[in-house]
């Protein structure tokens, strides 16, 4: 996978519990392309944003199945990264 930062981080998730996280623990919730690694993410956090990770969690989505009448069909499954931040670091997501 290419390592360009804007095809890591595909966009930010605002939330009530992610924007809570980001106010208490300094936590960024990020949907990222499921193919990326930590260090990938890492990085284009650190060269889009300018801060300094201290930790990324992630974690895998299967997409659910939903019905349309007799079609069955299946959403994308995505891929969610947990950032924490430096104390003193922050990120203006509005």
């Amino acid at each position: 996978m290419k390592s360009d930062p804007n095809m890591v981080i595909r966009t930010p998730i605002l939330t009530e519990e992610s924007t809570i996280q980001s106010e208490s623990r300094n936590q960024y919730a990020f949907r990222v392309d499921p193919r990326a690694n930590k260090h990938q993410i890492r990085d284009a956090i650190e060269a889009i944003f300018d801060v300094k990770v201290v930790a990324v969690n992630t974690m895998n989505y299967q997409g659910k199945v939903r019905r349309r009448g007799r079609v069955s069909g299946r959403r994308a499954s995505w891929k969610k990264a947990v950032v924490t931040l430096r104390q003193g670091d922050k990120i203006d997501l509005l």
